[in-house]
């Protein structure tokens, strides 16, 4: 990956290494372009992210880090926020960052991708829930707060798959998603999760190379060693769908990088 836009520090209290540590595997995994989005603050699911107090400190280690590195590789600055009605905040979505991804992990305050909640689908209809889920993204989409896609397909997590045409229950959400102008991540994390495939499968990403919606890629690294895990198959699955090219923003303004 040329691009890596999505990636953890201490600060979220579920994730490992300093970010010097982060930045050097980066670099060795020749990643041009990297960046940190942090799980934002919010007055809900407090435990698995950084408080308002430490927003100041988060970003100014991250600016730090990009004079540190500025001759081997250029650092980027972004928030991981929960699209969650009702939490989500003016102080982060008012952030000086280069982007902000928007991301669905509750479905009714459901913490879904949580293995702690995860007995909570034995008392679901997975058709049903798939489609909570994706409403929810496209309700994200058409807030326009957001740049980014996070992990577009996060409720197959657990292996729990509809018996539904997965792209008729996606089809709103990525119309709103174009609509909106966002990218998508090919996010990685989803080959270290039960599911062992990327964020999003392979059938959704030729939806969305269908509507012209542009790509980006993330790590979504909770540890340095995951930084760059398995970027040769995401790239590889980009082309073969189609791209050619991949986003990255500065200050919330999309450019476009060849892959």
């Amino acid at each position: 990956m040329i691009v890596d836009l999505h990636n953890h520090t201490k600060f979220c209290n579920h994730a490992d290494g300093e970010i010097y540590e982060y930045i050097e595997r980066a670099i060795k995994c020749n990643i041009k372009y990297f960046g940190f989005s942090e799980h934002a603050p919010m007055n809900f699911d407090e435990k698995y992210r950084m408080s308002f107090e430490q927003m100041n400190q988060y970003e100014q280690n991250i600016l730090d880090a990009r004079e540190t590195y500025k001759d081997k590789i250029e650092i980027l600055l972004g928030y991981e926020v929960d699209y969650l009605k009702g939490y989500m905040d003016e102080r982060v979505l008012n952030a000086d960052v280069d982007y902000l991804i928007g991301s669905v992990h509750f479905i009714d305050e459901w913490g879904f991708d949580n293995p702690e909640f995860i007995g909570n689908y034995e008392h679901q209809d997975i058709d049903e829930i798939w489609q909570k889920y994706f409403n929810a993204i496209e309700d994200m989409a058409n807030s326009k707060l957001f740049d980014i896609v996070g992990h577009l397909d996060l409720i197959k997590i657990f292996k729990f798959v509809p018996k539904k045409d997965i792209t008729e229950i996606a089809k709103n959400a990525l119309l709103a998603i174009k609509k909106a102008d966002m990218s998508i991540e090919i996010n990685v994390a989803g080959l270290r999760k039960p599911i062992g495939e990327i964020y999003p499968s392979a059938v959704l990403l030729k939806e969305i190379k269908k509507l012209d919606i542009p790509i980006t890629f993330a790590s979504d690294a909770h540890k340095p060693e995951q930084v760059g895990l398995f970027s040769d198959e995401a790239v590889k699955i980009a082309k073969n769908i189609g791209y050619t090219k991949c986003a990255l923003y500065r200050k919330r303004k999309k450019e476009f990088i060849d892959l």
